[in-house]
């Protein structure tokens, strides 16, 4: 059974480091309703993985023919395997009432506002308090070498220069208000005149 209200889709986009994923695992767990899309991938399943639940895993070739027939909102290649947001997912979620978390970058975003409407798409860029501070984080993490560490860095600045495409900026400086941050816009998206029509009509006719 669909719901009176709309969905819509949720894009998440940040430097690495700024503190995404864990704004994302928050607001998801704090909200049913949002969930996190199901990417179509050429990448091989791990042992801990479920097809249909983590991806939809495909051959190379089966991902080729979705891509030519328009299945994908979006796509992108990464280290040799190729991941896509399914469009027929997307499309009946949002129908469904749900809001779809898509975790992609500025060219990413780019491509799923040019393939749906307006009103189907909410962005967020999410930044750190300032670059010193990201580097900070990031070597602080432990996970790569310095020289990775300043690569990084100069992505982050080539992504972050892109905050104007997107609807809303948050500033992640002090994680709780970030969370809250991040609830209040779906809670204010969620009450726009264009997702609410179907109950306001009912009320006022």
């Amino acid at each position: 059974m669909g719901s009176a209200q709309s969905g819509f889709i949720l894009i998440l986009s940040a430097p690495s480091g700024a503190g995404k994923s864990t704004l994302a695992r928050h607001l998801v767990s704090q909200d049913p309703s949002v969930r996190f899309s199901i990417s179509t991938t050429t990448r091989e399943c791990r042992p801990q993985e479920t097809n249909g639940v983590d991806y939809f895993f495909v051959s190379r070739s089966e991902f080729e023919q979705q891509r030519h027939q328009g299945n994908f909102i979006e796509w992108a290649e990464v280290f040799g395997h190729c991941y896509g947001t399914t469009r027929q997912f997307v499309e009946q979620s949002i129908a469904h009432g749900d809001i779809v978390l898509l975790d992609i970058d500025w060219q990413g975003a780019r491509q799923v506002r040019a393939q749906l409407p307006a009103n189907h798409v909410v962005s967020v860029m999410i930044l750190p308090p300032s670059y010193p501070i990201l580097r900070q984080r990031l070597l602080q993490r432990g996970r790569d070498s310095l020289s990775v560490v300043e690569q990084r860095m100069a992505q982050a600045e080539a992504e972050a220069s892109h905050w104007g495409e997107y609807d809303y900026v948050l500033i992640n400086n002090q994680l709780e208000r970030a969370q809250q941050d991040l609830v209040a816009v779906v809670r204010s998206e969620r009450l726009r005149i264009q997702r609410m029509e179907h109950q306001i009509r009912e009320i006022v006719g």
